[in-house]
């Protein structure tokens, strides 16, 4: 029996060859009828005698890129036309089709770009329907060419060709291109002249390379410094980067796992679409110097994820540091004429092209904690796709001021955007300024409300866009940000750990229990407050977060000058704080670790990674409110003073850490445990502190596709923001 269809996609649907699989597929059941791209999603019509079986094979059929939220299928009266045709996008101003993130060179693309007899023979933008630039060359939706940055490009005859063919993998691929007509490369020096094109350019910038230079290479999302091993010191110093730990491209798999440990989720991980830096254990005698990652176990490693560094990589034959292009605290670059005047200086010479990236996308680090992926920077590859949330109403929010990210609550998805990086430049401002914008402007919508921090000298909350604001509390959208992306609403039990976050009392929090919901929060405990001398000075020298702790202990301060004394005796300048990660930095600048932090976290760091284990647990775990850890500090103490070795006294203190947060649960008798903040980055705590609660018969929750740092704040108070919304619309 004839009958017709009218079957509606929602989803990651477009920019992943979903138009053409299902061209192909009413083409193979005999079908008639169309498809093309709405602001619902892909919409098409199909009849025939075998309707139903093109349904069913809609979602089991599907491209392994395309993400399908839901299905819609009516029927519609017979028309009785010929043939199956892909029509023209709709123009939608309201829509709730997905944009993809930027995917990583497929095989197949890859396999044409490394063959001599392929007219894409070593073209560097090599591309089709399962690969390539999305989110971040998109300019609005629906994703078709002309609403891209691939717009100033003409395809030739042979690429129109295989753009129209429903049999070809480039059928309708949006960034289609060849060396004849699509974006080129060239190579420039330091005062921007162009000194090669096209592959010579290639082939020189490698030679750079090989001869210790320094170089900037424009990718997908933005500029990398590229360095090779040997030249990684020589990079730091030029980035004025401390000792940051900097990131290692290498050519293939195989390279990694001779310098790293892979298990087979890493191992996943590096070989997903997304390709993301993956931090990795360093093997024993790899060949990656100090200076790559200062004192670090682990390391940063990744695959090429565009064509251009595939060639690059595959040419040079090893592994390069790379960083992102930008200077310290500064966003990365994108334009080239930026990148020309801003890392001049930096890099010695600049591989460029003329592909226009619509906003820059840096690349995300993901680790595995408790056998589970957990997303630390969350962008390339991962940004845009969204968090479903039982919330309804439009929410703008406006984040932290370190790890920013932007959020955007629309129609029960929560948008979050790409890592934007840490406020406080005029650069990083504009940067932010414009990802307000953005969001809003692919999903079009006007805030009802826009969320932001409550610290009144935050960056991210000043010059708020137009519409009801409203102030969320740090650690509050740190645990409401969890929830969200495990779908719970009711009571949990919150641990926010973090360094530093504006509490409801206006003095600092971050070691903190919150019994929460995602409409508000009870502070059942805290960690017992102590001074920082100097205030903000203090992190990012944790010698002075120690003589805090010495002084309301009752001990004397070390270390400090006369001024700092009288101050610290004065109490003037001398904020009181709970923060559980300015008590490692004082634990850590007390076992003589680190005094001074050159990136944030290097003294909790330098205390995570110096830990030998032992079995003794002879710190005092105390009871009642807040947590007093005197009692635990003066035994480290008298322990260092007997000479005990500085690793197992690191390790007992993160045991301890541990058996505080389950005596706290134990005593507030939530069963549901959710755990996140900064401090929670931290592998040895966090495991432990998962496998110790699970014995205890607890359920434990914490970030995986949303960072525990402030990284995921946005998630957070826009889900926060819409239920105090949604409960004055009710009043």
């Amino acid at each position: 029996m004839r009958r017709r269809l009218r079957i509606t996609v929602s989803g990651a649907v477009q920019g992943v060859g979903f138009r053409p699989f299902i061209s192909r597929l009413a083409n193979e059941l005999a079908l008639s009828g169309w498809v093309r791209n709405t602001g619902a999603g892909v919409v098409c019509e199909i009849e025939g005698e075998n309707v139903q079986g093109f349904a069913e094979r809609l979602r089991t059929d599907a491209p392994k890129r395309a993400i399908i939220d839901a299905l819609e299928v009516i029927e519609v009266a017979n028309r009785s036309e010929s043939g199956f045709h892909i029509r023209g996008s709709e123009d939608a101003f309201e829509t709730d089709t997905l944009i993809q993130p930027d995917l990583a060179t497929c095989p197949d693309c890859l396999t044409e770009m490394l063959d001599p007899s392929n007219r894409r023979y070593r073209h560097p933008f090599v591309n089709c329907t399962q690969c390539g630039p999305r989110f971040s060359i998109v300019e609005r939706i629906p994703y078709d060419r002309a609403n891209t940055t691939m717009k100033a490009f003409t395809m030739c005859p042979a690429c129109n060709a295989e753009y129209r063919d429903p049999g070809d993998r480039r059928f309708h691929a949006q960034p289609i291109a060849c060396p004849d007509c699509g974006p080129q490369v060239w190579l420039a020096n330091a005062d921007g002249e162009r000194i090669a094109e096209r592959d010579n350019a290639l082939t020189q910038i490698v030679e750079a390379l090989r001869r210790g230079k320094i170089v900037a290479v424009k990718g997908i999302g933005g500029f990398h410094l590229l360095a090779r091993l040997e030249n990684a010191l020589s990079l730091r110093k030029r980035k004025q980067r401390g000792n940051k730990p900097f990131a290692l491209m290498y050519p293939d798999l195989a390279a990694i796992e001779c310098d790293c440990d892979v298990g087979e989720q890493e191992r996943d991980l590096l070989q997903s679409s997304a390709t993301p830096i993956v931090l990795l254990a360093k093997k024993k005698g790899n060949r990656i110097p100090d200076s790559v990652a200062p004192g670090n176990p682990r390391v940063g490693g990744m695959l090429p994820y565009s064509p251009l560094h595939h060639l690059l990589l595959r040419d040079l034959g090893e592994p390069v540091v790379a960083t992102s292009g930008n200077l310290s605290e500064e966003p990365i670059c994108f334009e080239n004429e930026t990148a020309l005047r801003e890392l001049n200086g930096t890099a010695d010479c600049f591989l460029l092209h003329d592909r226009p990236i619509r906003r820059p996308v840096d690349d995300s680090v993901v680790t595995v904690v408790a056998g589970r992926e957990m997303v630390l920077r969350r962008s390339r590859g991962y940004a845009p796709l969204p968090i479903e949330v039982a919330s309804e109403g439009n929410v703008l929010a406006m984040g932290a001021d370190l790890k920013n990210t932007v959020g955007w609550l629309r129609n029960g998805k929560a948008f979050v955007s790409q890592h934007l990086g840490d406020l406080g430049t005029e650069r990083s401002l504009e940067a932010h300024e414009r990802s307000t914008k953005d969001l809003p402007n692919l999903y079009p919508g006007s805030a009802e409300f826009v969320a932001h921090d409550l610290h009144p000298d935050y960056f991210s909350s000043r010059s708020l866009p137009e519409g009801s604001s409203v102030g969320i509390q740090h650690h509050h959208a740190h645990i409401v940000a969890c929830m969200a992306e495990h779908g719970l609403a009711d009571g949990v039990l919150g641990v926010a750990f973090d360094g530093t976050g504006y509490g409801l009392d206006g003095t600092i929090w971050g070691g903190e229990f919150l019994l929460t919901n995602i409409r508000g929060f009870k502070r059942v405990n805290r960690l017992r407050p102590f001074p920082l001398p100097g205030g903000e000075k203090a992190v990012k020298e944790p010698r002075l977060t120690a003589a805090g702790l010495l002084h309301e202990a009752g001990l004397p301060p070390e270390g400090l000058t006369a001024n700092e004394e009288l101050l610290l005796e004065k109490g003037l300048n001398c904020p009181r704080t709970s923060s559980a990660g300015r008590l490692f930095d004082g634990v850590a600048a007390l076992l003589g670790l680190c005094s001074r932090n050159s990136f944030e976290g290097e003294a909790a760091m330098a205390l995570e990674f110096t830990c030998v284990e032992d079995s003794a647990d002879d710190f005092p775990v105390p009871t009642g409110r807040p947590i007093d850890w005197i009692p635990m500090l003066r035994v480290l103490l008298n322990a260092r003073q007997a000479g005990v070795d500085t690793g197992i006294l690191a390790a007992r203190f993160h045991r301890w850490l541990v058996r505080v947060i389950a005596q706290v649960a134990a005593e507030t008798g939530n069963k549901t445990i959710v755990l996140s903040g900064g401090c929670f980055q931290n592998r040895r705590l966090l495991e432990a502190t998962i496998r110790h609660l699970h014995d205890d018969g607890f359920s434990v929750f914490w970030p995986q596709r949303i960072p525990p740092n402030d990284g995921g704040i946005a998630l957070g108070q826009a889900v926060i923001a819409a239920a105090t919304m949604n409960d004055e619309r009710k009043t």
